[in-house]
């Protein structure tokens, strides 16, 4: 199992998401208008929020008048996302499905894998088996939109002498039953597999500061350089229209690698279904 797959993690995964969007950890902002626009520029035929999480894409665009679908592998995380949207609401069609494999029944112009979702396929067939789907899931001339990130080599080098029980602390947040709560989080770098797994550790406190629970939830996800990126979309069927680095609308220079070591890129990849 992953992080996303247990209840807990589902239940309070927006809070503390929360927490790590307003300290800057994760350059996030703007992420939710970044894919309004995108849906704007190419979802008149159909948007699936694919490994939609609990809906913080979805929702934003079905609140706005976006015809989308959602679907997640975990069926924790798409039961809060659809308890939210009733509470909006939002009557959408959100189901618990694999990437590699779903069919929803009808095709979409616009496929969105927001934030980290791509990186959770973690060996190189599953991220072309789940392309290739995709492809399957798009109308003649469809766009897939997907984030890797640029591997950063020294952090690389500092994962591959951490174990996966050397913790660091992460962040602290208050739960949903109204606790604090402490995240840590241990990860470690294969190169060989290009996987980063390890564990998160939740502690959850009393109001005496005692520590009252303690949860250990596994992390496994994979890392994709470009060059890979750009051949992995070449072979299922896709063909690269943009790469932005980030989400204020900054395009990366496709030709020139070395942006990798200058700003140690959030990218967002645009590719278009070939027909």
């Amino acid at each position: 199992m992953d992080l996303h797959d247990y209840k807990d993690v589902a239940e309070n995964y927006d809070r503390y998401l929360d927490v790590m969007y307003a300290n800057g950890q994760d350059n996030h902002e703007g992420f939710q208008e970044f894919y309004y626009e995108l849906a704007k520029k190419y979802g008149d035929d159909g948007v699936v929020d694919v490994a939609c999480g609990t809906g913080a894409v979805l929702l934003y665009l079905a609140e706005r008048g976006i015809a989308a679908d959602g679907t997640d592998l975990s069926e924790e995380m798409c039961k809060v996302a659809d308890a939210k949207a009733r509470k909006m609401g939002l009557s959408l069609n959100i189901f618990p499905a694999d990437m590699t494999k779903f069919t929803s029944g009808r095709k979409y112009s616009l496929a969105i894998i927001a934030r980290s979702g791509f990186m959770h396929l973690p060996t190189q067939q599953l991220q072309k088996d789940a392309l290739r789907n995709l492809r399957e899931q798009l109308l003649p001339g469809g766009i897939l939109t997907l984030n890797t990130f640029d591997p950063w080599p020294p952090m690389q080098a500092q994962q591959m002498m951490t174990t996966p029980d050397d913790y660091t602390f992460r962040l602290e947040y208050v739960n949903a039953d109204g606790n604090r709560e402490k995240i840590y989080n241990a990860i470690t770098y294969n190169p060989y597999t290009q996987q980063m797994y390890g564990n998160w550790k939740f502690e959850e406190y009393n109001d005496a500061g005692e520590v009252i629970a303690t949860r250990i939830r596994p992390l496994l996800m994979r890392q994709t350089n470009r060059h890979e990126m750009f051949l992995l979309a070449e072979l299922c069927g896709f063909e690269v229209l943009d790469i932005y680095r980030g989400y204020k609308g900054d395009k990366e220079d496709q030709n020139d690698p070395s942006t990798a070591a200058i700003y140690r890129s959030n990218l967002i990849w645009i590719l278009r279904r070939k027909d």
